[in-house]
């Protein structure tokens, strides 16, 4: 018979946790393989390959992992592209390493199936480039983003010109360039690609591409981006679904045309020729959402249309030149004028300076820009520019947040402060935007938000404060930023605070905010 002591320890073995036997299994290795692939598409290339040696099961994952990112064992920062700033001449210490590194991935292309990503950066030559570029597309890769230098031009690889499964190809020279093909050989290929970038190709035998991107090219193409590309002056952009659409650096530029009905997003900087004559560009995008058009060189004509969708735009030019021509200046007011359907509005480098170059401007309204809401002004403030000023402020009923950012300010050492600019009853600028007001009623009515960066209490920008204190008729708040930011500036900056609060409480229900 079982003694009660005897019954309570066996009940209490019984009731003790066993470790099961399954907490020893490997429970990584039974993941399915697409689970395992996705867990290695966030490590680098190096530790993912050590995974190899764990067992057979491991190195067939390898061998199948599809997405061959060789960007983070080598680049070309250190490859052998290193030259030197005094003599000119290509270093060729690491030559024998960038060869190996070449042949470890042709190497591992032959050990793989299908590639679905190959990314590397390298210093090669181009019968290397060719031969992994061609056993990328053997293995059906779909994404191709290749960064490479090489010792002479080399010719735009065609083994991805007729690939079936080649959906994005990135190709970027370093030093010097490549040459693309015949144009009509281009055009008949790419029919799987949806993105396309292009950066550094030489065009000089055949400075226009308005052949290349047309309404039956590149079917399925929905991004394009072209950087530095060298000697292209006309180009003519069609493809019918292309969504994305980015020129950088194309400095000889002087014919820019794009109809795409399908455009979303146009980016178009530091672009076209400031001594050509006859320049021109066009545009017609109807569902062009947001457009930056930054740095580039004033053209003589322009031709915005049917730009109804445009939500965001900013505007910046470069000049090279302190006159502008007037078909120049026409042609700014021609491109303020087709982007006037936009909500949002950021006007950079040189447009106010632009828009007060003739005084065929005073007095006369752009846009109307009756949908803005928010509009964003880089200027040097000084008395010059308040016409152009006040031409956007016309244009522009129905804005309820204005941001000034001062881009040409005195040094801080300069400064002085002035209290007679506060309890001035009327300076110049002042009588000016006071004769302004009968034109400024709508955008005085609407206007809720200010916001001044670089504010250095100078007559122009005090002038334009008092103006909007005083005849804003629904403003809330002004925010004035200041870089008075060193100690010694702190007597200065709580004169100037004293100064903006006892106006601001005369004239404004306004809240002030001094930064």
């Amino acid at each position: 018979m079982e003694t009660r002591s005897a019954k309570r320890k066996k009940k209490l073995h019984n009731s003790t946790p066993q470790t099961p036997e399954t907490d020893h299994e490997d429970r990584i290795s039974n993941l399915p393989d697409d689970i395992l692939h996705q867990i290695f598409s966030y490590l680098p290339i190096k530790s993912i390959a050590q995974t190899c040696v764990l067992s057979k099961r491991w190195k067939n994952l390898w061998y199948s992992f599809p997405d061959l990112d060789f960007t983070t064992v080598n680049t070309l920062a250190n490859a052998s592209i290193a030259t030197s700033s005094k003599t000119g001449k290509r270093s060729r210490s690491h030559a024998p390493k960038g060869s190996e590194y070449v042949d470890q991935i042709s190497s591992l292309l032959d050990k793989h199936s299908d590639i679905r990503v190959l990314k590397f950066r390298a210093f090669l030559s181009f019968s290397r480039l060719t031969c992994l570029i061609r056993h990328a597309v053997k293995h059906n890769v779909q994404e191709l983003d290749v960064e490479v230098s090489t010792r002479d031009y080399f010719n735009f690889p065609r083994s991805v010109i007729n690939s079936d499964t080649l959906k994005s190809l990135r190709l970027k020279s370093w030093h010097p360039g490549f040459r693309l093909p015949p144009l009509e050989i281009m055009r008949d290929g790419f029919q799987s690609l949806c993105k396309l970038t292009l950066s550094r190709p030489v065009l000089h035998d055949q400075p226009s591409l308005v052949d290349l991107f047309t309404n039956s090219s590149f079917p399925l193409l929905k991004k394009l981006h072209l950087e530095a590309c060298f000697g292209l002056k006309h180009l003519r952009v069609e493809c019918p679904v292309l969504e994305d659409l980015c020129l950088e650096s194309c400095f000889q530029l002087q014919d820019l045309e794009i109809s795409v009905k399908k455009l979303e997003r146009l980016r178009v900087s530091s672009c076209f020729d400031s001594f050509c004559f006859g320049s021109r560009v066009r545009i017609e995008a109807p569902k062009l959402e947001r457009m930056v058009w930054s740095c580039n060189a004033v053209t003589e004509e322009c031709v915005l249309m049917n730009l109804t969708s445009l939500h965001e735009a900013f505007v910046g030019f470069f000049l090279l030149q302190e006159n502008l021509s007037e078909a120049k200046i026409l042609s700014v007011s021609n491109f303020l004028t087709g982007i006037s359907c936009c909500h949002s509005l950021t006007l950079g480098n040189h447009c106010i300076e632009i828009l007060c170059k003739s005084n065929r401007f005073a007095g006369i309204s752009l846009g109307p820009f009756n949908k803005l809401n928010s509009l964003e002004l880089s200027t040097g403030f000084n008395k010059h520019n308040n016409p152009g000023l006040a031409s956007l402020f016309r244009s522009s009923p129905n804005v309820h947040t204005l941001v000034i950012k001062i881009t040409s300010v005195r040094k801080a050492e300069q400064r002085q402060w002035n209290k007679d600019l506060w309890q001035s009853p009327s300076s110049g600028e002042e009588r000016y935007w006071e004769s302004q007001t009968q034109y400024l009623q709508s955008f005085l009515r609407h206007l809720k938000v200010v916001k001044i960066h670089g504010f250095i209490e100078c007559e122009n920008d005090v002038s334009l404060v008092k103006y909007l204190l005083k005849h804003g008729k629904v403003l809330q708040e002004v925010f004035l930023g200041t870089s008075l930011s060193k100690p010694r500036d702190s007597l200065l900056r709580e004169k100037i605070r004293s100064q903006i609060m006892g106006f601001s409480r005369a004239s404004s229900n306004a809240n002030i905010v001094f930064q």
